[in-house]
């Protein structure tokens, strides 16, 4: 778990990188997007499931997280059974 975007980073980015990184994209600090970016150039984070959890729906959200390094986009309140089938399938 992470309080702000940096220490997202930090945490995703540290000793034991996680496989699957549930992350909100309107945190406190650098955003979600900036965030995923980050986690995207990094070696160990090329091969992170990347999962946007965020109450932005649009497509031009949708988009963006894309352009980001997302592979999911979940929109709150989240449906456990989605969010467990998108596990499941990664």
């Amino acid at each position: 778990m992470a309080a702000d975007g940096l220490q997202a980073v930090t945490t995703a980015l540290g000793p034991h990188p996680p496989e699957v990184v549930l992350l909100d994209i309107g945190i406190p600090g650098m955003d979600g997007y900036e965030v995923a970016r980050h986690i995207r150039a990094a070696e160990c984070g090329k091969g992170m499931v990347l999962v946007a959890v965020t109450g932005y729906g649009q497509s031009a959200h949708r988009d963006r997280m894309l352009e980001s390094g997302f592979d999911a986009h979940l929109v709150k309140p989240v449906d456990p059974d989605e969010l467990y089938r998108l596990l499941e399938s990664s």
